[in-house]
């Protein structure tokens, strides 16, 4: 059969459909892949083997409509439920399906903090729409394919790494994700300059354009000059590239820390105005041993404030990330076997 598969955005949100892809290809024989999605994302997509076909849209799904009814799909699967899928699927008119969104239960945990939330990932929810098929889960975790033209070397990009990297201390620093779409799911510069500064290692800090001043900001507050800023000079999949050379990953409620789950790295995530329960915590495969934690501050009765998030806390004080402990932060980042006689063994 020939399957077309939906989601416009983002960054991490197109990850976690990765699994759903490959059941798909692998267990229904014969069939043709396609995905639509928006120009920005096609990096995170065209390497990935199971997919046959990409279409990418700037703005509008009319953009591809004419290309997508000559494909004549068999099944639609809507992984984003929004305006624009129901769009693109009442203009090709063919057998469809989606999954609960949950909005109404993040609503009432928002609003009204009347926790409805089901105990399971948006990864497994996203199932619901290929059950007719009788497609399951494979519990092998997400997929991020990097082409070889993406793939960095950490020496030539930081010199003065190359030293650690020469001593077989590799992977020898920390990737830190410090961006985010809403101000208050991005962990304050002074918070990150004061772990920066306890960590022993050095720190890559990752992010776009926007991104770019506060890491600068962060290096002017860390003490011990071992703080590189990669925000804004890396590609998606470069950057990703960079995630999978680390020993640690410290990231805010992002597309980096999926990208970091894809890559099956130890993950802290830290969590500001959003929570866990939302069903998009990182995601690994079944049986997968690690050391990952997340971080939040349970005991604020204004959290969660959004589904989403602001630009700023709607009740001035931020303690969601504010009180999140640095020392914590610090000796997750830096565990004794790692930090001790014998590192670089």
């Amino acid at each position: 059969m020939k399957v077309l598969v939906i989601r416009f955005s983002s960054i991490g949100d197109i990850v976690l459909t990765t699994p759903v892809v490959r059941c798909l290809k692998n267990q229904v024989k014969g069939t043709i892949l396609h995905y639509a999605t928006k120009e920005q994302y096609l990096p995170l997509l065209s390497a990935n083997p199971y997919i046959d076909k990409v279409y990418t849209i700037r703005k509008d799904v009319s953009e591809i409509i004419r290309e997508l009814k000559k494909e004549k799909y068999d099944f639609i699967v809507d992984l984003h439920k929004n305006i624009r899928s129901h769009q693109l699927r009442f203009r090709l008119w063919k057998p469809s399906a989606s999954f609960p969104k949950l909005n109404f239960e993040k609503g009432l945990m928002v609003k009204w903090k009347i926790n409805r939330l089901p105990d399971i990932h948006i990864v497994d929810r996203y199932f619901q729409a290929v059950k007719t098929f009788g497609i399951t889960n494979d519990g092998m975790g997400l997929d991020l394919f990097i082409l070889s033209t993406d793939q960095l070397h950490i020496p030539q990009l930081i010199p003065e790494l190359e030293p650690a990297l020469e001593l077989e201390l590799a992977p020898s620093y920390i990737a830190f994700c410090i961006g985010g779409k809403f101000h208050t799911k991005i962990f304050p510069a002074e918070k990150v300059a004061e772990v920066c500064s306890g960590i022993r290692y050095p720190v890559i800090l990752l992010g776009g354009p926007e991104d770019h001043g506060r890491g600068q900001e962060i290096i002017a507050k860390t003490t011990n000059g071992k703080v590189f800023n990669l925000c804004g000079k890396l590609s998606l999949m470069q950057s990703a590239s960079v995630i999978r050379q680390s020993l640690r990953v410290i990231t805010n409620d992002t597309g980096m820390m999926h990208f970091a789950a894809a890559l099956r790295k130890d993950i802290l995530s830290l969590w500001g105005n959003t929570i866990p329960a939302f069903g998009m915590y990182p995601y690994f495969p079944e049986g997968f041993v690690n050391t990952s934690a997340q971080m939040e501050v349970n005991d604020l009765s204004c959290r969660p404030c959004s589904r989403l998030g602001y630009q700023k806390c709607p009740k001035g004080h931020f303690d969601c990330m504010g009180k999140i402990p640095v020392e914590k932060i610090i000796n997750w980042a830096t565990p004794p076997l790692l930090a001790g006689e014998g590192a670089g063994g």
